[in-house]
């Protein structure tokens, strides 16, 4: 998915947006307190975000006024919250909107609060996620940040590749296999989004912010989250949010990324979901029984130094064509293809043991000969690609077959019983790092 960047007029500024999915509700996500939405979309994590929201409604994204693509401020000082307002009304109707949801995360959470308080009529429902009333401490609000608050040290290292800053930001994605790339990343949307001076302005308004007086005015349908362990903003933020804004729905989480399109996004997302529109999302299919299909070309590496590269090329690319062609007519489904050998999945064992025999005895008019082996189990669905047990298994199967040789698991045959495909005993066999012992048998003509 893509976006486009398009310009809304506020007075005689311009605000930057996009709009991404294609749902039937209407949503604005609103920025923290920096954001850059083109930068921000190459980023997976919250491309992955917008887009499960995107299922189920359409998603109007912007810059506020002073920062990313959106005009800068000069001569007039940061807008306030109130001005701020006119951003969201400006891309509102711009899409011809008359009503939204409205989604504000972290310093988004107040300008949200405000405009649902403000424009009752134009606002749907609200979501806040590690939101507060108001940054600093008080009196009566132990909750915010002290006379130090961590965004003086984010201003020192604003725009550097910093480990330390981002840990406070997302501890939950150090785990993650390409943590330095995920920090570079992050930096480079933050010096997109403003430069250090105008970060120091935007946030020093930010925290001048207090909407604690206006929260029993909301009325719309209200969701709060909050992780429990955030460590920018106090999980009693969050609590208090829910505590004073009227018949408001409260989930705390586990975990304290900040941002909640970091560690564990999808729960943030499906209770999103399910506060939208009423039920939780469909589950994902991660997991379904196929019948499972490894060939390779046998004595291909003798037969390739005895030919030379180009003609080896060539005879691959036969090879490949014929097993494509028979998984197509069998309505195999090709999982991977590595050198010489295939992994295909089939909805039916009948099929794919038909399938491989065909590639078999087709193989043999290029003067190839392949092996086989089939088992039929439930796979793990990663993305394109299958895991789990049953794919070693079948993996373990192929591994004892010779020369133009099917083998199939002791499963694989029960499964086919009636089919008129006939077996042979090949005995038990212990695979490594598969418990059990296995049967197998060889399919005959």
């Amino acid at each position: 998915m893509s976006i486009e960047i398009k310009f809304a007029r506020v007075g005689e500024q311009h605000v930057a947006y996009a709009l991404a999915g294609s749902g039937p509700m209407n949503l604005i996500l609103a920025p923290p307190v920096v954001s850059n939405i083109e930068i921000a979309w190459e980023n997976p994590l919250y491309q992955h975000f917008v887009e499960r929201l995107g299922s189920f409604a359409s998603v109007a994204m912007f810059d506020k006024r002073g920062t990313g693509l959106s005009d800068p401020i000069i001569g007039t000082g940061v807008p306030t919250l109130e001005q701020r307002m006119d951003d969201i009304l400006a891309v509102m109707d711009a899409l011809g909107w008359q009503k939204a949801a409205l989604l504000g995360y972290a310093e988004g959470g107040p300008l949200c609060t405000l405009f649902a308080a403000s424009y009752p009529d134009r606002v749907s429902s609200l979501i806040l996620i590690n939101a507060a009333a108001r940054l600093l401490k008080d009196e009566d609000y132990p909750w915010g940040w002290g006379s130090t608050t961590p965004m003086h040290e984010a201003a020192r290292l604003w725009g550097t590749a910093n480990p330390a800053f981002m840990e406070r930001f997302a501890p939950g994605m150090q785990t993650h296999p390409d943590w330095e790339g995920f920090v570079r990343r992050e930096a480079r949307e933050r010096r997109f989004g403003a430069s250090p001076g105008m970060f120091v302005a935007l946030q020093r308004v930010a925290m001048e912010i207090d909407v604690r007086d206006i929260l029993p005015a909301v009325r719309c349908p209200t969701l709060v989250m909050h992780r429990k362990d955030d460590l920018i903003v106090d999980v009693g933020n969050g609590r208090y949010l829910a505590e004073h804004i009227p018949e408001s729905k409260y989930i705390e989480l586990p975990g304290a990324d900040h941002y909640p399109m970091y560690d564990d996004a999808d729960t943030v997302l499906d209770h999103v979901e399910e506060f939208m529109t009423g039920h939780l999302p469909t589950p994902v299919l991660d997991r379904v029984l196929a019948t499972i299909l490894f060939t390779d070309i046998v004595g291909s590496t003798a037969r390739a130094a005895s030919i030379g590269d180009h003609a080896w090329k060539s005879l691959l690319a036969q090879h490949h064509e014929i097993v494509r062609r028979e998984l197509d007519h069998f309505r195999g489904n090709e999982v991977d293809t590595a050198g010489d050998g295939f992994f295909a999945t089939f909805d039916g064992p009948a099929r794919g043991v038909k399938c491989a025999m065909a590639i078999r005895d087709a193989i043999r008019s290029v003067g190839l000969e392949i092996r086989a082996g089939l088992h039929t189990g439930e796979c793990e669905i990663t993305g394109a690609s299958m895991g789990g047990l049953a794919v070693h298994i079948g993996a373990r199967v192929a591994s004892h077959a010779v020369a133009s040789e099917v083998l199939v698991s002791s499963t694989v045959k029960d499964l086919v019983a009636g089919s008129g495909i006939a077996f042979e005993d090949r005995g038990l066999h212990e695979f490594k790092g598969v418990p059990d012992w296995w049967h197998i048998f060889a399919v005959t003509d």
